[in-house]
């Protein structure tokens, strides 16, 4: 769906009855930036950026409050949104817009590119004798900038820092949440926001990847609103992306995600350097279509799956109907920090169908859910994650699930890592059940990721759209040994993969049903 906001390029009449536009753009084409090429340095506001200002801060109501308090910019990179933005939080902070005592935030994923924010602003009240007089910089204990004379100030924290509930901001950027790891901070800033009367929310940031994210339920919203769907004016959603029609590699197209392109920025030979070497490298395709085309992506930067062949399989299975059939199990146990996870695939025919099971500590899991910015407790509300109690998955729960499964269905195998879980399948064979030790090497899970893969891309899997399924498996980034056998690579995959793992497993060992391999042995507790 194309959402371009038309209204930034045709010359349609922006509200503004009380000039509250006209006075941020003036107020903006008077400040100074060290590296603009205008005359005497003159902050360059060109017309995508003049006509978003007037836009946001012109419409009022009868008694001149702004209308919108949130606006979501999402615009390739290199198109000088943080010079933008330096200048609006100038307008907060000294401009026609601030309050006594008002508080300006710059919100980032870290505490580096919250300073570029920062660095922005007080580069551009460095070329202004007046601005430098008339405020105060610091760098400890955070990046700050003050006007004495009305109490304001300019700050920029981070996500990775403090995130305490008790600021009260009048103005807030959060700045490339595509890269934002949970979701504290965000919570501390939108909850203050709504504290006082007449605040502002900019959200800017170029496209993330994945869908079980912070970033993605606000595009989610963005779009929605965009589309008329969802009805929010206070709400301004503002995405420049190329359209999928347009081919990667097609100039005419790189202009709907870079409104600055005609003007000469981005570079647009440095585009097309880019857009030549991603013909020949995944990774940097994946990057140029991310960054620079401004496409939502999928997780892996090296994309082990086509997450639209992958979608097709997500028609619904209903479990009461493979009641005794024959299927394999794979476990992924996790540790303190991961999922554990229990695939079972039941092949019938042409097709295999995999249930997914997630178990999680019930004590940490709002921690770990905040921590991986996942939603582990809608996923354990819909039944989809069991919690377990204690500060780790207990190995009895696991094991009591294993034997319900068991009773449930005609299980063939249940493959496991030897590494982690030796003593609990050492009870469960003496019981008779099926274990089947399953090394996590290159021998043994390079052709198990290739047996998942082929099911995938032959359209044979059936997953039922499991969520943590997904997410995992859109996770994923894979390493290839010299002879070409593939495995996943834990350590560059972007969050976790633990149901993934597990479904790899249950399938490679429904899909062969041989007799174990010199690397897999039936009964037998080993480590290593």
């Amino acid at each position: 769906m194309n959402i371009r906001p038309e209204w930034i390029f045709d010359d349609s009449p922006l509200a503004d009855p009380h000039g509250f536009g006209e006075r941020a753009v003036t107020f903006i084409r008077k400040l100074k930036h060290p590296k603009s090429t205008a005359a005497k340095h003159a902050f360059q506001l060109d017309r995508w950026q003049e006509r978003i200002v007037r836009r946001v801060y012109g419409d009022t109501d009868v008694s001149g409050r702004r209308k919108v308090r949130t606006v979501y910019l999402r615009v390739g990179r290199g198109n000088r949104k943080t010079s933008l933005v330096g200048a609006l939080a100038l307008l907060h902070l000294v401009g026609p817009e601030r309050v006594p005592g008002g508080l300006g935030i710059a919100a980032a994923s870290d505490r580096n590119q919250a300073k570029l924010t920062w660095e922005e602003t007080t580069s551009i009240v460095g070329m202004s004798a007046r601005l430098s007089e008339a405020t105060e910089k610091r760098e400890a204990p955070v990046y700050s900038v003050t006007h004495p004379k009305t109490r304001s100030r300019f700050e920029a924290i981070s996500s990775d820092g403090d995130s305490k509930h008790g600021k009260t901001p009048t103005f807030v950027v959060t700045d490339e949440i595509h890269a934002w790891q949970g979701r504290r901070l965000w919570a501390a800033l939108t909850t203050g926001l709504v504290k006082v009367p007449g605040t502002l929310h900019l959200i800017t940031t170029t496209a993330g990847a994945g869908q079980n994210t912070l970033a993605y339920d606000m595009e989610t919203y963005a779009r929605a609103v965009a589309s008329g769907e969802i009805e929010d004016p206070s709400f301004l959603p503002i995405v420049f992306e190329t359209p999928e029609e347009f081919d990667w590699r097609d100039e005419a197209g790189w202009s709907f995600a870079n409104p600055g392109l005609e003007i000469g920025y981005p570079d647009l030979a440095g585009l097309r350097t880019m857009a030549r070497q991603a013909g020949h490298m995944p990774a940097v395709k994946a990057e140029f279509e991310q960054y620079h085309l401004n496409r939502w992506r999928e997780a892996s930067l090296s994309p082990w799956l086509d997450m639209e062949v992958y979608d097709e399989g997500a028609d619904p299975i209903d479990e009461a109907e493979l009641e005794g059939e024959d299927c394999w199990i794979g476990v992924d146990y996790g540790m303190v920090g991961d999922l554990t996870a229990i695939a079972a695939a039941f092949p019938d025919g042409d097709r295999i169908r995999v249930l997914v099971w997630a178990m999680a500590p019930e004590a940490t899991l709002l921690e770990k859910a905040e921590r991986d910015g996942m939603p582990y407790l809608q996923w354990r509300d819909d039944g989809h994650l069991m919690p377990t109690e204690g500060n780790i998955v207990d190995r009895k729960a696991l094991s009591d699930f294993l034997r319900t499964l068991c009773e449930r269905f005609h299980v063939r195998e249940i493959a496991y890592d030897p590494y982690k879980l030796t003593e609990t399948m050492a009870e469960l064979s003496e019981d008779g059940l099926p274990v089947v030790a399953m090394r996590q090497g290159w021998a043994t899970m390079g052709p198990a990721v290739e047996s998942l893969q082929a099911a995938i891309l032959a359209k044979r899997l059936q997953h039922g759209g499991n969520p943590v399924l997904r997410a995992h498996a859109a996770n994923v980034v894979t390493r290839v040994d010299p002879v070409g056998n593939q495995s996943f690579h834990k350590g560059k995959s972007k969050g976790r993969i633990d149901a993934v793992v597990a479904a790899t497993m249950a399938v490679h060992r429904a899909v062969t049903g041989e007799a174990p391999s010199p690397y897999e042995e039936r009964g037998i507790v080993f480590v290593g």
